[in-house]
């Protein structure tokens, strides 16, 4: 991918998505980390733990939230690596989901195992939204993180 600003230090998952709405999945000004939208798909570009839909192309239930919760912060950690960095450069997370309750259980139980710590040290937001960019997809995570380097 061509990056037109030196500045900025770019990465990308090479799923069919990124071309179609075109975007980064990662961007690095300075010391600091942008991380778009995180789904829970695997390196192909297939999502892990589709939700079931119903007729109405609706998921039919959240069972599937504490796996695509996983999924998703093991792509985060993949592209934080990229820079050198971890979960713990984390300084800010925002969770969408389509359902609260059930993001809630998960998330405390997947955000404390990620991180390796009963209290992760960022700040964090769980936001109830209508719908994500895929019908069977009931989570994404967006992620912002600090390193003591400037990009290369």
């Amino acid at each position: 991918m061509t990056n037109s600003n030196p500045s900025k230090k770019v990465e990308n998952h090479g799923v069919a998505w990124e071309r179609a709405f075109g975007y980064v999945q990662a961007v690095q000004v300075k010391d600091t980390i942008y991380v778009s939208g995180q789904l829970s798909h695997d390196d192909k570009g297939n999502l892990v733990a589709p939700a079931e839909l119903d007729e109405g192309k609706r998921p039919a239930d959240f069972s599937q939230m504490e796996s695509q919760i996983r999924q998703t912060y093991v792509n985060a950690k993949t592209l934080l690596a990229r820079y050198g960095a971890t979960l713990d450069d984390v300084v800010e997370e925002t969770l969408y989901v389509l359902d609260v309750p059930s993001a809630f259980a998960a998330g405390s139980k997947i955000r404390k195992e990620m991180y390796g710590t009963d209290v992760p040290q960022c700040a964090s937001n769980l936001i109830g939204v209508s719908a994500l960019a895929f019908p069977e997809q009931i989570v994404e995570i967006t992620f912002r993180a600090i390193i003591n380097r400037p990009a290369d």
